[in-house]
């Protein structure tokens, strides 16, 4: 779970042409001032450590900052920023030590790989990604936790590009980051997404290069293949938000608390550009009808990799219609199929391949239709356990009476290219931390 807080709502210094973020700056939701007791008493009611967000946290003026995170690091002795970086001055150094700050930085590559992280004009956009890459210089030698937050379109991830974006990866490794979290590309215009975007096969060959390169690293790690391993395994206690069955109007992983106090959902889900009030209870609709809806209506029917992926995030949904799967399907599912056959490789047995994953489809099936959530962990032990009192099933109904098979791709109506399951752009824009979240309870689901 994530407390992010914004203060100054989607304000930035930056004008990235892919930020998911314009839909809220289109439509004027642009704050322009903040009440800090209200925020923190907000904080308070979501109980944890938070992160500054925006947009760009760092417009916020310093003394308030050394205010937040004085109350932050006394009341949890950590906190949080993610940035673009190109504001960091001596100050902000000494704040993010002495209240231990985790510094996201969000970048997309050295030189003109970052230039979709558009300042006014290309003289100016250099300018600011040479301050980012000062920036991290000076957090890899500020005794300062840091990482990286990458986007990938067509500056950076295209065949030509992917051996430079390897070295620099390589020199964020020898540097100390801790890691990166990759983001598919996600953008509402059309007109930016044919210029940046790429292909299912460019995003596909892209991550398993950036796979490929991960074994080779010494310290770097990039947290989506990490998941995507466990989630194979059924240990998703820990795993991300896009896997977790997010519910768009309650963002379990994510509690917002913006400017005024009052609390928001994640903003990728913001597709009108409003940030609307979360709900109250938590619901599952989207998962149960995934799991019964055709592929070609936008479902996930009979995709052996389901309890993995469940449509992944609703902010990238197919026609940016949360009830539908990702657009990114057939990006995901090569990934899963690539690391299910590592796991075989290695002697595993992944989830998608063990006879027990109907029956644990049947009973995750049953708790979201009780508005509960069942991770996938606890439906394996709970059909351990049935098995070891000597009963057929754990709940006497686990023979896999879903209708189950395989798919052999994320084949779906699109509505960038053919066979549907293209992207329609991507993931964020890289400076909000998508995907990034651990899951923590919101709204009011209940837990099984």
């Amino acid at each position: 779970m994530t407390v992010e807080v914004r203060p100054l709502g989607v304000s930035c210094n930056l004008q990235c042409l892919y930020c998911y973020q314009h839909p809220q700056r289109d439509a004027g939701n642009i704050r322009r001032g903040y009440d800090i007791e209200k925020m923190k008493a907000g904080i308070e009611k979501e109980g944890g450590a938070f992160s500054l967000f925006g947009g760009e946290a760092l417009l916020i003026p310093e003394d308030d900052l050394e205010e937040l995170w004085s109350w932050g690091y006394e009341k949890f002795k950590s906190n949080g920023i993610q940035t673009n970086g190109t504001l960091i001055n001596n100050n902000h150094m000494r704040m993010f030590k002495q209240y231990n700050v985790h510094v996201g930085v969000s970048v997309d590559g050295p030189g003109e790989l970052n230039d979709a992280r558009w300042a006014g004009s290309l003289e100016r956009t250099r300018e600011m990604t040479d301050r980012t890459h000062a920036a991290i210089e000076r957090l890899a030698g500020g005794n300062i936790r840091w990482s990286l937050i990458v986007t990938l379109h067509r500056n950076n991830a295209t065949p030509d590009k992917l051996p430079l974006m390897h070295d620099w990866f390589r020199y964020m490794d020898g540097l100390g980051a801790c890691g990166a979290r990759l983001h598919i590309m996600e953008v509402e215009n059309d007109a930016i997404y044919r210029k940046y975007g790429l292909s299912p096969e460019e995003n596909i060959a892209a991550l398993l290069s950036f796979a490929g390169l991960e074994e080779k690293l010494v310290n770097f790690k990039f947290d989506i293949f990490k998941d995507m391993r466990h989630m194979l395994l059924g240990q998703d206690n820990a795993a991300t938000c896009i896997w977790n069955a997010c519910d768009p109007h309650t963002t379990r992983a994510v509690r917002g608390v913006e400017g005024g106090g009052q609390r928001s959902n994640c903003g990728r889900t913001n597709k009108d550009g409003i940030d609307f009030i979360k709900a109250d209870v938590e619901g599952f609709e989207r998962y149960l009808a995934l799991y019964h809806t055709p592929q070609e209506y936008g479902g996930c029917r009979d995709c052996r990799f389901f309890l993995m992926c469940k449509g992944s995030c609703p902010g990238s949904a197919l026609d940016y219609d949360w009830r539908n799967r990702s657009a990114y399907c057939r990006v995901w599912f090569e990934l899963y199929r690539y690391f299910e056959d590592r796991l075989v490789e290695q002697g595993l047995q992944p989830l998608s391949l063990r006879p027990e994953r109907r029956q644990a489809e049947h009973l995750i099936l049953e708790a979201w239709a009780a508005n509960c959530y069942m991770s996938v962990k606890a439906a394996l032990t709970r059909i351990e356990q049935g098995r070891a009192a000597g009963g057929p099933t754990a709940h006497g109904n686990g023979h896999g009476d879903a209708p189950h098979g395989d798919h052999t791709d994320g084949r779906g109506p699109g509505h960038r290219d053919s066979h549907g399951d293209a992207p329609h752009g991507d993931a964020p824009h890289g400076d909000a931390p998508y995907g990034d979240h651990t899951d923590g309870r919101a709204g009011g689901g209940r837990e099984m």
